[in-house]
């Protein structure tokens, strides 16, 4: 490679969608058929995009509003899709739950829910080994669907580029999926008040949420009386639902990279919204050269590791011309290191006066293994980084943008804790990601109550 990791970015050089292969790249398969690979990515550059620019610039217009604290960002969706799990019912479960937190979110936070899906994309994963062993044999770690398969064998490990295309056309069809719910009477919002009805009833808290869940229910039954239903009032009876996912794996990126024929810009048509991991975001590197030429909003992933320094050079390679909505910063601290890093990096980026908008992401700085050495997440420090996150934001006078999850439709046994008290001893029953543990229906809806609480409690 051309460029080294401790030299300036070359901002002024002339953007194409392929110049990041002239730069230091980290997380990218070694593929052993190079030819194979050119041709998938030939066939993907002709192929339909699968989001359109005139969606992205209102996702950018929407997200310029939650960093003014007039909108509020509910980003969920699986750590990794599998290949395996291509059901309309999975797609369906999950979507439902993020339409049923978002009712909840909405009322609590007085402000219109942006709803955005870690769904029809994301397929790639970084790892923080290139290689995983299992007794006495090594092999090349899973790396997500898109990549490689996470059966523990030689052959299994080896990178396909043929799967780049799998993951387009299951990509597509989770789309047409997803318009088909967020427009055909689904997201109707008094069928999703009966769906949280339910969900209360159910829950060992029934009495704490309740009475929330009643005062949702009046506000829907005034607006009807008022006239306001889904005739008259299209927001009633669909919704807006985009979808995201860690630009990663750059061949596929660029292959679903387009100009847009009524602004000549160019677009990463893989989602609406991409970002760069903790793992990916050097300034100098190859994923950052990339997004600087998208006009995507772009989400940065924000570490324990994140440096001011660093964090200021990113915002100026990304958006020089600080563009609202443009730029969204999720931090991922964990709960106990949330206190000694976020404030002064939400206090430099203020102090720069740059327009960005702030995420949570409380899943995955707190990671642990069990006993059994299992990866799991506790409820309770999820709970505590969202809180966290809140108080820091209020401190420093920064608006808190939203939260940004790992969780699933189904009601599998990944995370502990909860209203339910899952423990470390449930999770054999239904653990079933590849990658990282994942809120089940439950417990996410139990977090969209809680944060609502207290979303109402600051306001």
């Amino acid at each position: 490679m051309s460029a080294s990791l401790n030299q300036p970015h070359p901002t002024s050089k002339a953007w194409m969608p392929d110049s990041w292969r002239s730069f230091p790249v980290r997380q990218m398969p070694t593929y052993p058929d190079q030819d194979a690979v050119k041709t998938v990515e030939g066939r993907l550059s002709s192929y339909p995009p699968l989001v359109f620019a005139g969606e992205v610039r209102r996702l950018r217009a929407q997200l310029a509003k939650a960093a003014k604290g007039e909108a509020f960002v509910l980003q969920g969706g699986a750590c990794a899709e599998s290949f395996g799990e291509f059901k309309a019912d999975v797609v369906r479960d999950t979507f439902r739950v993020l339409l049923q937190m978002a009712v909840v979110l909405t009322f609590g936070a007085k402000v219109p829910v942006i709803k955005l899906g870690r769904m029809a994309g994301q397929f790639a994963k970084p790892r923080s080994s290139d290689t995983e062993t299992q007794g006495d044999v090594t092999l090349p770690s899973y790396r997500g669907d898109i990549i490689n398969g996470p059966e523990f064998t030689a052959e299994a490990r080896i990178p396909d580029p043929l799967r780049m295309e799998t993951g387009y056309f299951q990509s597509t069809g989770i789309q047409n999926l997803l318009r088909a719910f967020s427009r055909g009477g689904y997201a109707n919002l008094h069928e999703v008040h009966r769906w949280n009805l339910g969900f209360v009833e159910r829950s060992p808290l029934a009495d704490r949420y309740r009475v929330m869940a009643e005062r949702i229910g009046e506000t829907l039954s005034f607006m009807q009386a008022c006239g306001i239903d889904a005739a008259s009032a299209p927001q009633v009876d669909e919704t807006e639902f985009y979808t995201s996912h860690e630009a990663l794996l750059l061949p596929y990126e660029q292959a679903l990279t387009r100009v847009d024929s009524t602004s000549g810009e160019w677009y990463d048509c893989s989602a609406h919204f991409v970002w760069i991991g903790d793992r990916t975001r050097q300034p100098d590197g190859a994923h950052v050269e990339f997004l600087r030429g998208v006009r995507n909003p772009i989400g940065i992933k924000v570490g324990p590791t994140t440096t001011i320094e660093d964090l200021e050079q990113l915002l100026e390679i990304l958006n020089p011309q600080d563009e609202a909505g443009r730029i969204t910063l999720i931090s991922r601290m964990g709960a106990e290191k949330l206190g000694n890093h976020l404030p002064q990096l939400m206090r430099a980026v203020k102090g720069t006066g740059r327009t960005v908008t702030w995420l949570t992401d409380p899943m995955h700085g707190n990671t642990i293994s069990t006993s059994h050495k299992v990866k799991t997440r506790s409820f309770d420090a999820i709970m505590k980084e969202i809180k966290g996150f809140f108080d820091v934001s209020k401190a420093e006078g920064v608006h808190a943008g939203g939260v940004h999850l790992e969780m699933t439709g189904q009601n599998v046994t990944e995370c502990v804790g909860g209203a339910n008290c899952l423990t470390e001893d449930d999770l054999g029953s239904r653990y079933e990601t590849f990658c990282d543990p994942r809120l089940n229906a439950e417990q996410s809806l139990e977090i969209a109550f809680l944060l609502a609480e207290e979303l109402t409690g600051k306001r």
